[in-house]
């Protein structure tokens, strides 16, 4: 079992059952290395030497990732990358001033698993560096729709990539996954493959599910096969937008 704080984006491979709610996986198994620079949104969050966490920017000084990743401190957020183990001409540095983890937060039951990081500098927009819209109502996503995950997590069940990976994955029913995550809440939705494993894993976490150009969910937790289970972003727009101001 791996703590929640490990967990990133896993399309996972490996089939061992897990009866902790913060069993995460680690990697996007079952994906493909992305297209350069095509998610300019996306943010690698490094912790002292590791890449743990993925997040995404929301506006020029503010990113967003999952709750769980605050048991790292003193992140440094890198924007602008594709692959994070090398310099990058289009890459910014950037440090975070303030950490807003939600104040209901469970670090357990991983209920309302959302953090917003003020950033130290605003980002410098570019072809390299976007923000990513966010929902305009709290209303549900359907069922069956289309979407997609990505992050620097394992690829499998040993294997870290330095490279941007990318899946697609479709929302699932409320019912079908309450019958693997009793808990889920209106906070929390439920995503995966039907016919094959994909999912997000370790290194993945707090990385955005995208539908229809908007980021409709964060990397929260699951087991080591799909479904997995993302927080519903817009289940939070008042506190976001009490936050940001």
């Amino acid at each position: 079992m791996e703590r929640p704080q490990r967990l990133l984006l896993l399309l996972s491979l490996l089939s061992y059952p897990s009866t902790h709610a913060g069993a995460l996986r680690s990697q996007i198994v079952g994906g493909h290395e992305a297209k350069p620079h095509s998610r300019p949104y996306m943010a690698a969050l490094k912790f002292s030497s590791d890449f743990r966490c993925g997040g995404f920017l929301v506006a020029p000084d503010w990113l967003m990732t999952a709750a769980h990743c605050m048991g790292f401190r003193d992140i440094t957020v890198i924007l602008g990358a594709h692959n994070i183990h090398e310099p990058e001409e289009s890459q910014q540095v950037l440090g975070v001033e303030t950490y807003y983890k939600h104040p209901e937060y469970n670090d357990i039951s991983l209920i309302n698993d959302i953090m917003l990081l003020k950033l130290t500098a605003k980002a410098k927009l570019n072809k390299y560096v976007q923000v990513i819209p966010l929902p305009k109502s709290s209303s549900d996503i359907p069922t069956d729709t289309k979407c997609s995950i990505a992050g620097w997590g394992l690829i499998d069940k040993e294997k870290n990539t330095t490279r941007l990976f990318e899946t697609n994955i479709t929302i699932y029913s409320r019912r079908k996954c309450l019958n693997v995550y009793p808990h889920l809440n209106d906070g929390m939705l439920c995503a995966g493959s039907f016919h094959q494993l994909k999912d997000a894993s370790q290194g993945d976490s707090g990385g955005p599910m995208i539908c229809n150009g908007v980021a409709q969910g964060i990397v929260s937790f699951g087991y080591s096969a799909p479904p997995g289970v993302y927080t519903r972003i817009a289940n939070y727009l008042p506190w976001i937008k009490k936050i940001m101001g």
